[in-house]
């Protein structure tokens, strides 16, 4: 006999029973608010709960080395442990739920049994790269695990392979496409490319005019989280709406967008937070909030318009990069005075990630401290810098913001 499927507020109404069971950090929140498990019954009662920041989340597990308390199953059924960044450890073990997810939004996207997929999000320490794994395994199709970088090899499989999906960002397949026509190669017709799927960054409309328009791509674009997983994808895949910016909310998990100074849900087209609750058993995390900043577009409250971040983090290549990162690279050189991020997009295909430096000592050796910098600040965010830029005293206010975005969607 089948086994009934729950409602979406019977398995949240299980879920924070399990949470507050068996993850400390969660029953701390809960007493600490006056809140029992039993009295959230609804996606309703969540309200009742406070949310939690990720720099909040940070900090608990500084105090609560190494997951803050949110760990909700013995330590050695675990399977991975990523770190994310903000540095976050993230567990994962023998759960299904944001796999099962990225799986959905996948067929969405059009992929299926016996595709051949590039998947050139990262493998190494964000769970992003297996997270898309397992979900592309779980519908039949063959993954090469290939992230980023060498991208005339890249060309190559694609060409061997017969590769017929991409997961990752829109401007590293654009560059693997610049990349082959370069070689000589006829992309649209010697490729079998035909469905992608892309996350990590912004979507420009006039990628996706390329895309979907002078390549005959099937795109899609996912806004998710390395500890959320997908929560919202396009609301249509077709080229008839190239301006889009409204996405559906993901089946699956519970997606609120909040006031950040009451915690309670807004209504449409007045902009919240978005603040997530997913049912991962290993890591409870409930009422998470991203910082980022959207709008609900109707009155249905399940399709959302991202409207930027509420914090000072700035996503850069698909890693978020918080002014307190590059200031931790500058403690090991005391030549350094401030340090200000500045990400453009010149070309509208890569993000351009300069930074401005105020020197503590005019003597320094800039070259070698440009070299070393540069090093540090990409050991620390793991992203690459494109330039440093020496600036006289003073030219970095000091209630400057840390991270500056110019980038223009376009």
């Amino acid at each position: 006999m089948p086994t009934k499927k729950l409602s979406l507020d019977a398995q949240l109404a299980r879920h924070i029973q399990h949470a507050y069971a068996h993850a400390p950090g969660v029953k701390k929140i809960f007493d600490a608010a006056g809140v029992k498990p039993a009295a959230i019954k609804h996606v309703a009662d969540l309200e009742r709960v406070p949310v939690t920041s990720k720099d909040m989340l940070a900090e608990l597990q500084k105090q609560n080395p190494p997951f803050g308390g949110f760990l909700a199953v013995d330590a050695r059924k675990l399977k991975h442990i990523f770190l994310s960044p903000g540095p976050l450890y993230e567990p994962h073990g023998a759960e299904k739920a944001l796999a099962a997810v990225f799986t959905n939004v996948f067929r969405a996207a059009g992929f299926k049994r016996g595709d051949v997929v590039l998947n050139t999000l990262s493998y190494h320490l964000v769970p992003a790269g297996l997270l898309l794994d397992h979900a592309l395994q779980s519908i039949g199709a063959t993954v090469v695990p290939s992230g980023v970088g060498n991208t005339e090899l890249q060309v190559k499989m694609m060409l061997d392979l017969r590769v017929t999906g991409y997961a990752g960002t829109p401007s590293f397949l654009m560059t693997l496409i610049k990349k082959a026509e370069e070689m000589g190669l006829d992309f649209k017709k010697q490729f079998a490319l035909s469905h992608t799927l892309f996350s990590a960054e912004p979507y420009a409309p006039s990628l996706r005019v390329q895309f979907e328009g002078t390549y005959g791509l099937k795109t899609m674009n996912v806004y998710a989280t390395a500890e959320l997983g997908a929560l919202a994808y396009d609301i249509e895949n077709t080229f008839s709406t190239p301006d889009k910016s409204a996405l559906q909310l993901v089946a699956g998990a519970v997606i609120e967008l909040v006031d950040r100074e009451t915690g309670k849900r807004v209504g449409a087209r007045a902009p919240g937070e978005v603040v997530v609750t997913t049912f991962n058993e290993t890591y409870p995390l409930i009422r998470l909030g991203t910082g980022d900043m959207a709008i609900y577009t109707d009155d249905s409250l399940r399709n959302i318009m991202l409207v930027g971040r509420a914090g000072e983090a700035v996503k850069v290549r698909g890693m978020f990069v918080h002014p307190n990162q590059l200031k931790l690279a500058a403690s090991k050189f005391p030549a350094i005075a401030r340090v200000q991020g500045i990400v453009t997009r010149p070309n509208n295909v890569r993000d351009d990630f300069a930074l401005k430096v105020e020197l503590a000592d005019e003597a320094a050796d800039r070259e070698k401290l440009r070299a070393e910098y540069s090093a540090a600040v990409q050991g620390v965010c793991r992203v690459s810098v494109d330039r440093i830029e020496f600036v006289a005293k003073g030219m970095i206010g000091e209630n400057a913001r840390g991270m500056v975005d110019e980038r223009k969607w376009e």
